[in-house]
This record gives C-alpha cells, sequence and structure tokens, in this order.
C-alpha cells in the first residue's frame, strides 16, 4: 500500500466500485427481505419447527455441492458476467414467488423448491463476487473497499429483515415484489461495472486445479482452525431460525417484532465494525478470537432464557458484536494469505463454511426444536458453542497462540 496519498483516494473516484458496491447493498436488502417473509410465510401455513430449519438445508445444499465447481468458474471466466446471471435467476425466482403468494397458489414445497434455486444462483453469486472486488479498485483503496463491502452487508441485514417485517403487514407477495425490483436493480448495475484492473491471467482449468484450493487451505493450519471454529460454534449457536417461534410464542410480537429481532445481531456487528474500522486488532488475535467465541455462546444462553424482549434484543446484539470479532479475523487471515489467481476457490471454500454454519445451523435449530422445543433448542446450542471453544483451544495451539494477523511469510502457518 502507498503511504502517499493521491488524487483518486476516494472510493467515489472509482465509478465501478461504487456500482458494485450499491448492486450488492441492493440484492442483500431483497435477500434478508426474502429470509423474513419465507420465515414467516412458512410458519405460518404449517406451525411446525422443523419446517423452519428445511428453510436453511434448501439453501445450504446448493453450497455443498457447488462449493469446488463455483470456486473453479470464478476463477477462470469473466466474474462480472457470471453474477450478472446469478442475479438475474434470483430476481425471476423471487419474482414467481411473489405471482405466486399474490394468487395463494404456492404451498410449502413449492415455496422451499423456489428457494433452493434461490440457493443454487448465490452458491455460484457471493464466491464470485467477493473475487471481483479487488479488480474494480487499484491495490492500495483494496482494504478500504472491503470495509466498505462488509458495512453494506450489515446495513443490509441491519434495515431489510426489520423493512422486510413492516412490509409484511401487506403481505408476503408484497415483501417479494419489492425484493425481486432489488434484484433487478443490482442486475442492472453489475452490468454496468468494467474492470479497473484486467484479471490475472488464468491457468487452463485442469482437475488438479478443481481441488487446488482445498489442496491450499490443508496448508493453512491457523486458517482451518479459525474457519473451522466459527463454522462449529455457529453451526451449534444458530437461533435465528426459531425467530418467529421466539417472536409469536415467546415474545408474543408480530411480523414488525420479528423483523427487530432478524436485524438486531446485524445492528452488533455494524457498531462493532465501525469500532474495528478506527482500532484494528493488532495484537493477541488467537486468545481474542476465542474470548469473542466464547461469549457468542453466553449471549446465546440469555436469549435461549429470556421472556423480555428488550433483553432479548439486547443478548442479539451482544451476539451479533461478538461474532463479528471472529469474522474480521477469519476474513483477514483468508486475505492476507491467498493469492489472487486462487481467491475465487478459496472463496469458494470459505463460503462453505459460512453456509454450512448459518444455513445448515438453522436446520440443526429447526430439529432439536422439533425433538426438545425451542428454548431448549437454544440452550444446546449455546452450550455446545462453548464446548467447541474449549476443544478448538486444544485442538488448534498454533491459533491460541496467534498473535498478529500478518506474519513475514504470508504462506507461513503462524
Amino acid at each position: 500500500m502507498s503511504a502517499t496519498p493521491t488524487t483518486n483516494d476516494s472510493l467515489f473516484a472509482h465509478p465501478s466500485y461504487v456500482r458494485y458496491w450499491f448492486a450488492r447493498v441492493a440484492s442483500g436488502f431483497a435477500f434478508q427481505m426474502l429470509s423474513v417473509a419465507a420465515g414467516w410465510q412458512i410458519y405460518d401455513l404449517t406451525h411446525r419447527a422443523f419446517d423452519l430449519g428445511l428453510i436453511g438445508l434448501v439453501q445450504f445444499v446448493p453450497s455443498l455441492l457447488l462449493v469446488l465447481p463455483a470456486g473453479h468458474v470464478a476463477d477462470h471466466y469473466d466474474r462480472r458476467r457470471i453474477v450478472l446471471v446469478c442475479v438475474i435467476i434470483e430476481c425471476l425466482a423471487i419474482a414467481l414467488l411473489a405471482i405466486a403468494s399474490a394468487r395463494s397458489s404456492f404451498g410449502e414445497f413449492a415455496i422451499l423448491a423456489t428457494l433452493f434455486a434461490i440457493g443454487v444462483a448465490r452458491a455460484v453469486e457471493f464466491p464470485t463476487a467477493m473475487a471481483l472486488a479487488p479488480a474494480l479498485v487499484p491495490a492500495p483503496l483494496f482494504p478500504r473497499a472491503a470495509a466498505a463491502g462488509a458495512a453494506a452487508a450489515q446495513t443490509a441485514m441491519i434495515v431489510g429483515p426489520a423493512l422486510g417485517g413492516f412490509i409484511y403487514v401487506a403481505g408476503a407477495h408484497i415483501v417479494y415484489g419489492v425484493a425481486a425490483l432489488l434484484f433487478l436493480a443490482a442486475a442492472l448495475l453489475i452490468a454496468s461495472v468494467s474492470y479497473e484492473r484486467p484479471p490475472t491471467p488464468r491457468e487452463p482449468p485442469t482437475l488438479r486445479s478443481l481441488f487446488a484450493g482445498v489442496a491450499f487451505m490443508r496448508r493453512q493450519p491457523v486458517v482451518l482452525g479459525a474457519i473451522s471454529l466459527d463454522l462449529f460454534a455457529v453451526l451449534f449457536g444458530g437461533a435465528t431460525a426459531l425467530l418467529p417461534i421466539f417472536a409469536r410464542d415467546i415474545l408474543h410480537t408480530g411480523p414488525w417484532g420479528l423483523g427487530l429481532l432478524r436485524a438486531a445481531p446485524a445492528a452488533g456487528a455494524l457498531i462493532l465494525s465501525l469500532w474495528l474500522a478506527r482500532h484494528a486488532l493488532e495484537r493477541r488475535v488467537g486468545p481474542v478470537m476465542f474470548a469473542s467465541v466464547a461469549g457468542f455462546g453466553v449471549a446465546t444462553l440469555v436469549f435461549a432464557v429470556s421472556t423480555s424482549f428488550a433483553l432479548s434484543l439486547a443478548a442479539l446484539v451482544a451476539l451479533g458484536a461478538l461474532d463479528m470479532i471472529s469474522m474480521v479475523i477469519r476474513g483477514a487471515l483468508v486475505q492476507l494469505e491467498t493469492p489472487d489467481a486462487m481467491r475465487g476457490r478459496v472463496s469458494a471454500i470459505n463460503a462453505i463454511f459460512i453456509n454450512t454454519s448459518n444455513q445448515l445451523g438453522e436446520f440443526e435449530s429447526g430439529i432439536t426444536a422439533a425433538w426438545f422445543g425451542a428454548v431448549p433448542s437454544v440452550l444446546i446450542g449455546g452450550i455446545g458453542t462453548l464446548l467447541v471453544v474449549g476443544l478448538w483451544m486444544r485442538w488448534f495451539p498454533a491459533l491460541r497462540r496467534r498473535d498478529h494477523l500478518h506474519v513475514a511469510d504470508p504462506h507461513r502457518a503462524v
């Protein structure tokens, strides 16, 4: 990174990145609104916790099946066109949900099938979009661009669910219709994006290159430990799939309350991300990460036993803030130790860890809630998170002792 300021040191001086940023905001808003509407609609139709878990499962399965092909495609073909095609598919699928919901012609299976199609598109879009961003700004500006992207995602996670919950009062089809329009706007913005820096030459696609991302991750024990810690901690500690149950049956609120509950973790994450932007994590990053994940587990336990809407919101805000620390450390480690030519494949593997913890975690929560009830399910998850922290501290001593995010040799484990 250059130490000397330039006349074009503002992200706004790079219109392609600005359009990309607004496209990510629009699609982020749309997806968050979709999550609220689909969860409430399916629970309203079936009143079964298991079906809420299925929402996470149908979105996780495509990510699992496509993890290697998605990264391979992102590293060998035009990333702009890949993202554009995926966003268009998502737009059409949500428009179909809007039309069918308006006519009351969609049942639970049809909704889940449409969500599966959206999950397929997102499984390819997410790692490709992450790999596309560095080519839209000069290299010295990329850290700031990445921070701006994270802020956009958190803003969408805060406002999107609340907006979706309020709009749902007018009907699920209205929420889906607004989400489809947002995806259409994202598609138009992505279509106008152009590369500021040409992509690096790509190696010919081979079977070996397909698995190169996996081999790279296996050689990085600190990175593997960090992302697997996040995976299993959030897998066991995730309670977002059960929020419709807590909102309706325990906290006795409506769709607007569900929207606020879903937005609360992102609010905590955004607050902490703004603080971290001014106070970078420079020392003892391993112990800090373990402490934050343990705190995540404690916040989950508080949410499980709360019968107060205000306390539940506070617990979810704390949960999101603590999770952000883990996300920042994991993201920095992956970013600093990944060469550009492999960014798509490594991003795809990272995405599968993220989707596993979030979406498969929703399925796990739905299953345990169906067996034991919503409150015991979340309690079991919080305890499981604390157990994972203890085991990972023992199994990954290099991560436990990690001091700095960056080391002299970027491919050295410690």
